[in-house]
Order: C-alpha cells, then structure tokens, then sequence
C-alpha cells in the first residue's frame, strides 16, 4: 500500500482520538461533545471551522493558492441508540449509546487527512471537511444542505466513505449506479369490531386479516416488480390485543421497505396500499396505511466512480479496488448526491480479528453490540481522502 508518511507516522495519536470518540458515543442532533472535539482538533490545525450546519454538523475550510476551485470530502459523526458488549477501555461509557457502525472511525480518518492536508498543502484550490451530524435516521445531510451547505461552501464534488466488515483491510469497494438502497417505513392499522374470543362470529377480528395482509405483500416483489430489480418488504412490528380472551378492535402492521430505485418505491407503495385495502374489504374491515418515504438511493455518478477508482488503486492497486454489489442498507449521503456529483465507497474493515480483548462475543458486524471499527484503517482511509482532494483538485474539469 502506497501511504502517506506523516500521516502513518501520526497514526496512533489519530487512533486515540478515534477511541475517545467511541467511548463517548452520541445521537443524532446530539454530538456536541464530538463536534467540540473535532472543531478543537481542526482548529489547533490551523483550520478555519465553519458549525451549526445541520445543527451540530462541523465544516472544515483548507485552502490553498488562488484556484476557485473546491471538493467536498464527508463523515459521519452519530452513534447508535444500542448497548455495547465490549468491554474493552474504550468501549461506551454511556448505557444504551454506541458506535456499532464506525462513525467514530470515518470521523478520526478525516481528521488525520485534514491535519495532514492543513500542513502540507499540496494542491490549489479549497478542501471543505464535512463533519456530518444524525445519518443514522436523522437525516442530517438534508439539514446541512437546508442549512446552506453548498451555498455558503460550494463545491464541485463531494466524496464519501464507510467502512465494510468482511471486506479484508487494503481493499476497497465502489461500482457506479446504486450503492445503497433507498428506505422507507411503513404503518397499516387494520380496523375491526372487537368481540368476546369464544363469540367471534359477533366481531371482525383484524388479527389473522394482518397475517394475511404481511403475506401478501410478499408477492408484490416476486409478481409486481420486474425480475432484476430489487426490493424488500420486511413487516417487523405487528401489535393486536390486550387478552387471551378478546379479540381486538385493531391490528397494526409497522415495517421497512428498501428498493434500488424510485420507481420500485412509487410502485410498492401504491401495490401496499390496494392489497391492504382489498384484503380488509373482502373481510368487512378497513384500514389506514402511512408510507413514509426515508434515505433515497445512494446512486453514483459515473465520472466521479471513475476518478475515485482510479486513485484508489494507486494507494492500494486495483487488484484491490472491487465491484461493489449494492446492499440494502440504506444512507443519508444519497442527499448530497442528489446535489452535487459525487461517488461514495467502501473501505475494508476485516474480520474483526483487529478487536481489543474484552469484545463481546457478536461478530465485528455493522450494528452489532460486539462490533468495533479497526484502527488500521485510520492511515489508508486518511491517505485516500488526500490522494482524492490532491487529484481532483490537479485535474481539469
């Protein structure tokens, strides 16, 4: 791997940052402490700090020479309403709050590059850091963008990173089109007439009319939707009752719908809506079905994948930089796309045989309690986001 010196040189007090920052784990719209730290850090860097964006969110400004021209480079900062089972020193210190996804991480590998890009300054032009607030459901990177991101920093692009458990470390993922998918959610609330459990035949029980509801959504994907595209309902609450012997007035459905796609999402919802609706008319019930239309797909342009492709496998060669096949997951960087040009990739996080002693016994999976970001990929990560700043910046547009 091709890393930048200084930057390999200065690792471990990165990494001490890194670990502070998952010992101190916030929510989103609630990472003061983590925005203090980083405004502190870029700060003592010589980096002028820009914040309020999105609330809490943190914008680093690294200029050099007379060249109008900027990148954006992005991390998010929030954690996770979940209970860590390390119990290693810098696991969570607050109950029911943890890094289970590595945002502790992606902000410490934008750190060690803005400290190095702040020093050495080796390209013309404007570096924006993008410390980004509540991704996990929050949204923040539409508030920073209501909140004038790229009218008051405008850029050209802007890049975006996560990490990737299985992936081995020094290997990257990134492919054009989608990456990740979009997420919504979902509330069916069936109405029935609550009866006696022993005198059913008196009521309209809205129980097995969800059942039959959740399993018939199911063929909306394999019957509505073309064979290639991809889609996933997922029913994942269902609330009835109070009893053993009464059969409810209501039944509610609750769940998640991811696609590849706008218009898989626009037809799902509509199909949802007419099943559910049918299904309580054939049984002389009603209902009441909210979508709620979260993450858009996280779609990369071309030219950009291209150009981040191509600087990726000078750092690590390209044997290394690999299609990545989109997952379901979802992620709030799909906003700044919408906006701007710009790809979004995946850095190896091995297997999680980089965990301290004390790990829980979960795999180093992302949003598992055992999970822990792998301090290795604090210099590549760092390397990466300044060979893409240094490039971008050289290279006409």
């Amino acid at each position: 791997m091709n890393l930048i010196e200084p930057i390999l040189a200065d690792a471990a007090s990165i990494a001490a940052l890194r670990r502070d920052i998952h010992a101190h784990p916030e929510l989103c719209y609630e990472e003061n402490r983590t925005a203090d730290l980083v405004a502190k850090a870029l700060t003592d860097w010589g980096i002028p700090v820009h914040r309020g964006l999105g609330k809490t969110g943190v914008v680093g400004i690294v200029k050099n020479g007379s060249s109008q021209r900027a990148v954006g480079l992005r991390a998010d900062m929030d954690a996770l309403p979940m209970t860590e089972h390390n119990t290693f020193a810098h696991a969570s210190k607050h109950a029911g709050k943890m890094h289970a996804c590595g945002h502790d991480g992606h902000t410490a590998m934008l750190l060690a590059a803005a400290k190095h890009l702040a020093k050495h300054r080796n390209f013309d032009g404007t570096v924006y850091l993008v410390f980004q607030p509540a991704e996990e459901g929050g949204a923040g990177a539409r508030a920073m963008i209501d909140d004038g991101l790229f009218d008051k920093f405008p850029m050209e692009a802007i890049f975006g990173a996560h990490n990737w458990p299985g992936y081995a470390v020094g290997s990257f993922g990134v492919s054009t089109g989608p990456m990740m998918a979009s997420g919504s959610q979902f509330t069916l609330t069936v109405r029935g007439k609550g009866s006696h459990a022993a005198l059913s035949y008196l009521g309209v029980d809205p129980v097995p009319v969800a059942c039959q509801i959740v399993m018939a959504w199911q063929t909306i994907v394999s019957r509505n939707l073309r064979a290639m595209e991809a889609a996933v309902i997922s029913a994942t609450m269902i609330n009835a009752g109070e009893a053993f012997n009464v059969i409810p007035d209501s039944a509610s459905i609750k769940g998640t719908v991811r696609t590849l796609s706008d218009e898989a999402v626009t037809l799902i919802e509509r199909r949802m809506r007419e099943v559910a609706e049918g299904i309580c008319a054939a049984h002389g019930a009603t209902c009441e079905f909210e979508f709620n239309r979260g993450y858009p797909v996280t779609v990369n342009h071309a030219a950009e994948t291209e150009f981040v492709k191509g600087v990726l496998a000078e750092v690590v060669g390209a044997a290394n930089v690999r299609p990545f096949e989109p997952t379901m997951g979802s992620e709030d960087f799909s906003f700044f796309l919408q906006a701007k040009p710009g790809c979004y990739f995946m850095i190896g996080n091995g297997d999680g045989a980089h965990r301290s002693h004390g790990h829980g016994e979960g795999p180093c999976t992302l949003h598992n309690p055992s999970y822990d970001f792998n301090d290795e990929l604090i210099p590549l990560g760092a390397t990466a986001w300044v060979r893409i700043a240094e490039r971008w910046l050289a290279t006409p547009r």
